[in-house]
């Protein structure tokens, strides 16, 4: 028989780690992805999910039902917010930064994938890409990546986020005016269709 999600969340309320694992297996990836996506960084993005997990079972007896993940996500989601006031009150170099653009980990095994030059594009786009999202504030940044990248409706951004629906439809919208403006600057990587777009 499986063990359901609530059932788990019971057995970890009561201090069972095994239980609390399986949830942190569930959801580790999700929130992972959701860190990563506002915060630009995988260093930064594996603390804030460790953070979030720790801080989650610290805080278990609060969870009062619902949606787990909403819940998960409105932990990282704040931890973020904070790693991000830090970043910006004590910006520093991480040792990647300081390394060529083109630094890679090694030679692309031969494939029938995508040529070369098709790779190379690619990653060049997802970096501007990334970058355009990192210049955003903040809130306007978890609320494009809840939105566009994690596809939470505005309503259940609007409750993760504890402001108006007015409030998260002005930011995504805000934000998405941002990124559409940074990309005018890479505008030889995009796809074709998205360049007459812009």
């Amino acid at each position: 028989m499986q063990t359901t999600e609530t059932q788990l969340i019971r057995q970890a309320s009561t201090g069972d780690l095994n239980a609390f694992n399986a949830l942190v297996l569930l959801h580790q990836e999700g929130i992972f992805n959701l860190a990563w996506r506002v915060l630009g960084e995988e260093m930064a993005a594996a603390d804030a999910t460790q953070e979030t997990f720790l801080t989650a079972f610290r805080k278990l007896h609060t969870f009062r039902g619902g949606n787990f993940k909403a819940w998960l996500g409105r932990i990282v989601t704040h931890i973020c917010y904070d790693m991000l006031r830090y970043q910006k009150r004590r910006p520093a170099d991480s040792i990647e930064d300081l390394a060529p653009e083109d630094n890679d980990d090694g030679l692309p095994l031969a494939t029938q994938d995508p040529l070369p030059e098709e790779v190379t594009l690619q990653r060049e786009l997802q970096r501007a890409i990334q970058a355009c999202i990192n210049a955003l504030k903040p809130d306007q940044r978890v609320a494009l990546v809840l939105c566009d990248v994690e596809s939470y409706s505005y309503q259940e951004i609007a409750n993760l986020e504890r402001v108006s629906l007015g409030t998260v439809k002005s930011r995504i919208s805000r934000a998405r005016a941002s990124v559409r403006e940074c990309l005018r600057g890479v505008k030889e990587l995009l796809p074709l269709s998205y360049r007459q777009q812009l």
